[in-house]
């Protein structure tokens, strides 16, 4: 790191009261304290809000340990149905819920295999990965009415895959007026479901074949 600062940077006084941030909103504890410890930084007109709790979820912390450094799509399909989230299974690939949805009903279409790139695909995986993929829009399309579906992949880090060794496929299903106050301002996603619930909805409403 950089040679440290002169002196602690004072955050210059506001009209405000102490405990506000921007427009006056009043700012959480955890702001508040970090905010006041000092150090270098230039103020801004962003609140922060500190959630330490999250980086259990990025340290990996009670992840079962497996082979492929505890991959969870190498784990899930040893799972049963429930209890890994998962809606369907092939032979070569299988559908899966998402742990953190973007959308009620968001699900991943995953090859069974351990590989990262979809070039790295064989002829039976990529021709499934299509097939369960084009069922998972039917299916949602009937246990939810989706208007509109996202539908794609992230190849590698830089590409935002948050699993990069394991390929995956999302299917976001989508909705009028689904993007509104909570998720664009709030940072805040509501699911009118629970997971579980929403497996078993979709996978009564797998089709079994095409």
């Amino acid at each position: 790191m950089s040679a440290e600062p002169e002196g602690p940077v004072v955050p210059e006084a506001r009209e405000s009261a102490p405990d506000s941030g921007a427009a006056g909103v009043p700012r959480p504890p955890a702001a508040q304290i970090e905010e006041e410890r000092g150090g270098a930084g230039v103020a801004d007109s962003f609140q922060r809000l500190w959630t330490p709790h999250r980086m259990a979820y990025i340290k990996g912390e009670n992840r079962a340990p497996g082979e492929d450094d505890g991959c969870p799509f190498c784990e899930i399909p040893k799972m049963s149905d429930e209890d890994g989230l998962v809606v369907a299974r092939g032979s070569a690939v299988f559908a899966v819920l998402n742990l953190y949805p973007y959308n009620s009903g968001h699900l991943m279409v995953v090859p069974y295999r351990h590989v990262a790139d979809y070039t790295e695909l064989d002829e039976d995986e990529y021709g499934e990965l299509a097939v369960l993929t084009r069922r998972a829009i039917t299916a949602l399309r009937r246990a939810s009415g989706a208007q509109g579906f996202n539908v794609g992949m992230n190849l590698g880090t830089v590409a935002g895959a948050g699993i990069a060794a394991h390929l995956h496929q999302h299917v976001v299903p989508r909705w009028g007026g689904d993007t509104n106050f909570m998720p664009v301002i709030g940072r805040t996603r509501v699911l009118p479901q629970l997971l579980r619930d929403t497996r078993q909805l979709i996978a009564d409403a797998w089709p079994s074949d095409d």
